[in-house]
């Protein structure tokens, strides 16, 4: 069975290791772990993992994120893979830094890659983990917070939280996104800090 796994981000080192670019870290994290390595290929950059008999393709699209779709749609549509074998990690301002949330469908939440991937494909039904970044910025400061590099508290706990991730994508090709769920959801948890911004969720 195939899966086709897309960290979302923005291609370009100034870009690199922002927190908008969660995505990209983390399937850098899981190919360094496996001794793979990205190559350069059609709307992005591709590596293949195979996991307990699963192949996992793991996708980093080089449309920039308000084009993802375009990404997604190209190598499900090669690969032969199913709407539903595809799971999307993105950065998410309405959770508190380090939580981790996997969902099998839903709304984008304002987050641009989810909407035109949800777009591009004509349905809102495919798994996605949403890692929150916190919302610590002023009113008005929303593109300099998610574009913004993270700080060494940060790093140290996206780090952590990482592996956990790395953990639930193989979870998700071998036993569903449903027990996923089940087993992750709770694990990724991290309450909100005491003082929250007021911008409010986008």
């Amino acid at each position: 069975m195939k899966y086709l796994i897309v960290g979302l981000g923005n291609i370009g080192e100034e870009y690199k290791d922002t927190r908008h670019n969660i995505g990209f870290t983390l399937l850098d994290a899981m190919a360094m772990a496996s001794n793979v390595s990205f190559k350069e290929r059609r709307y992005g950059s591709v590596c293949e993992i195979r996991h307990k008999g699963q192949v996992l393709f793991l996708l980093k699209p080089s449309t920039y994120m308000n084009l993802s779709g375009n990404a997604v749609d190209y190598w499900l549509k090669k690969e032969k893979i199913l709407v539903e074998n595809l799971l999307v990690i993105v950065d998410d301002i309405a959770l508190p830094l380090g939580s981790i949330r996997l969902r099998s469908k839903g709304s984008d939440g304002g987050h641009n890659g989810l909407a035109h991937i949800s777009s591009i494909l004509a349905t809102n039904e495919y798994a996605r983990i949403r890692i929150g970044i916190g919302n610590r910025f002023r009113k008005g400061g929303q593109i300099g917070y998610v574009l913004g590099k993270w700080d060494t508290e940060e790093r140290k706990l996206m780090e952590e939280r990482i592996s956990i991730v790395i953990d639930m994508i193989k979870s998700f090709a071998f036993a569903g996104v449903e027990l996923t769920m089940t087993a992750f959801n709770k694990v990724g948890k991290v309450p909100p800090p005491e003082k929250e911004s007021t911008a409010g969720p986008v």
